[in-house]
């Protein structure tokens, strides 16, 4: 499947090292808002103007060396500095294991409470993310004991595990991002039917806009948004208690109308050098997405040699995979 195949993509950490090397210049470009602050700051400008929020991801994984989670949180609380110095409408999105969960939990607390105390000092809300299975319980003590000091702090539930609903009602007191999954998950814990997730991605998201605190539905599936829209209304359930989340680069069309028909809308901003992981997790969530890769790998400004392999290499993966499905 593609899907397994982009995951497997994104794991790898020579592939996740050797795209560093070459920017975005193999079409990530589409859907990373730039690699540095500037950069991603005026991207956050053109979509405020548009009367949409976003929340910030500083890219980065693999990091196994104190130095590179240092390094990683002082880039956050710079980018904290930054949308508070320009007025933006933003929060940020950051992964415990970018600043050392891999490396040491109490090392991460420590990092991630540096963080999440300037951000306090600005009303800058932090979404701790949630990455594969084997991260969830250490994620979820670190929001638990950020939550005892801190307000500002929320995280994410994945509906494609059997347990969402009951995390849901845990952290029904906080803002919770909820998704429908982007990992590689074993069937004894996570649903691996899309009607499944997709099923209960909508059951939590009733649960939450009824009993939580306030609801980012994070899909591009019109589907859902629509039921959820229907649900909002048939149930009185403010505007302001809820939002749309999506990715920057996807659905631009879909995140204007439903900022001009009143919705709180809210973008997923990913800016950095290390966008490799990221990249690959968004095609394996929607391989169609690809087309978006082909198009700017054979742009003439970036028809490079590795490029031009690159592209080959992806475009006959979707054909032995089309081949089989015949």
């Amino acid at each position: 499947m593609l899907k397994d195949f982009f995951i497997g993509l994104s794991q790898n950490q020579f592939l996740n090292s050797t795209a560093k090397k070459y920017g975005l210049k193999l079409g990530a470009q589409t859907v990373v808002a730039g690699t540095n602050i500037p950069e991603v700051i005026r991207s956050i400008k053109e979509l405020n103007a548009q009367g949409i929020s976003c929340t910030v991801d500083n890219l980065g994984e693999f990091v196994f060396k104190e130095e590179e989670a240092t390094a990683a949180k002082e880039q956050i609380l710079k980018v904290i500095k930054a949308i508070h110095e320009n007025r933006v409408d933003a929060h940020i999105s950051l992964k415990p294991t970018q600043v050392g969960l891999d490396i040491d939990y109490h090392f991460c607390l420590k990092n991630i409470k540096e963080i999440v105390e300037q951000a306090n000092r600005y009303d800058v809300f932090v979404n701790i993310d949630m990455e594969d299975d084997s991260h969830m319980q250490q994620t979820f003590k670190l929001v638990d004991e950020l939550s005892q000091e801190f307000e500002n702090v929320g995280t994410v539930i994945q509906s494609y595990f059997h347990h969402a609903l009951d995390y849901v009602e845990k952290y029904k007191d906080h803002r919770i991002r909820l998704v429908k999954g982007a990992y590689k998950e074993s069937e004894e814990i996570a649903y691996q039917d899309k009607k499944d997730i997709d099923e209960n991605l909508i059951k939590i998201t009733e649960w939450h806009l009824l009993n939580g605190k306030f609801t980012s539905i994070a899909t591009h599936d019109h589907r859902i948004i629509n039921h959820v829209k229907a649900f909002v209304k048939t149930n009185n359930i403010p505007y302001d208690q809820f939002e749309f989340q999506m990715l920057y680069g996807f659905r631009k069309d879909l995140q204007l109308n439903l900022a001009q028909e009143g919705y709180k809308v809210c973008i997923y901003v990913p800016f950095g050098t290390d966008w490799y992981g990221y990249f690959m997790r968004r095609l394996a969530e929607r391989p169609q997405n690809i087309n978006l890769v082909i198009k700017q790998v054979f742009n003439k400004k970036t028809n490079t040699i590795v490029g031009i392999a690159a592209g080959a290499f992806l475009l006959g993966r979707i054909t032995k995979s089309n081949k089989k499905k015949r």
